[in-house]
């Protein structure tokens, strides 16, 4: 029952499943098939906003663990969220379980507020599962050995935070150490802080456009050894200095600020 939780399958119906499986094997790989032609077919309903979709989070082609992600975070279930990202980090890496998992699922739920069917609780339950379990990863790594730090921070006004976390969490499989400054960074702080810990490379995130101002990062010093200043998230134009570097993704990220500290 479990396993088909993880895999999106309704509690009630891997229940169903599960007893199936005990007075008849065969019965229960029909139901099992059933059951998921039944999800597939929710799923596409709802990304495709036909009306009717029902409580589901559209998530797209993501990993099937996406839909047991998004249905423990709407029914506020915090525990089963972070078990379900824990395993997923453990058995495929942070990159993979960001690219594959976190996002479709706050993609998902992201739209489902806009649209006001989820409120901003799940958003938020589902923040603080993603960044306990991103923190706990990186912990768990062995010591860095980068010959510099990466600095980390959300832009001047920036409130998301989660992607640095996972950039903070990718770069402690890579061995590379990492200081999170954390949301609404201001410039000059920036500044300060570069001056003041020396590092390889300093990257900065923006989600909206009203936050990433290519003009914040005009004044960044530049130091000996030289600094590499990276820019990711679709906050940011196409207007960047020609110093600064931009990723679009997060295996991106990790190339590049890895290659930059050494």
């Amino acid at each position: 029952m479990r396993s088909l939780t993880l895999r999106g399958v309704a509690p009630a119906e891997a229940a169903r499943i599960a007893l199936a499986q005990v007075a008849d094997p065969e019965r229960a790989q029909q139901v099992y098939a059933e059951a998921a032609l039944a999800i597939a077919e929710s799923d596409a309903g709802a990304a495709s906003g036909r009306a009717g979709g029902g409580p589901v989070v559209p998530v797209g082609p993501a990993d099937p663990a996406a839909r047991g992600l998004a249905r423990a975070a709407q029914a506020l279930d915090a525990a089963r969220a972070s078990v379900i990202v824990t395993e997923a980090l453990n058995r495929d890496g942070v990159t993979r379980t960001w690219e594959n998992l976190l996002v479709p699922v706050l993609v998902g739920l992201g739209r489902r507020w806009e649209s006001g069917r989820v409120g901003v609780d799940v958003e938020h339950l589902m923040s603080e599962c993603v960044l306990s379990a991103l923190r706990d990863a990186q912990h768990r790594q062995p010591q860095p050995v980068s010959a510099r730090p990466v600095l980390l921070a959300a832009a001047e006004d920036e409130q998301h935070t989660l992607p640095i976390h996972a950039v903070a969490a990718a770069l402690a499989e890579r061995r590379v150490a990492s200081l999170v400054l954390g949301a609404r960074v201001p410039a000059s702080a920036l500044a300060d802080a570069v001056r003041r810990s020396g590092p390889g490379a300093v990257f900065v995130w923006s989600q909206t456009a009203t936050t990433g101002w290519p003009g914040r990062l005009v004044g960044l010093p530049h130091t000996r050894p030289p600094v590499t200043y990276v820019v990711g998230g679709p906050g940011w134009g196409s207007d960047l200095p020609p110093e600064v570097t931009r990723v679009d993704s997060l295996a991106h990220a990790v190339s590049v600020l890895a290659r930059a500290a050494g």
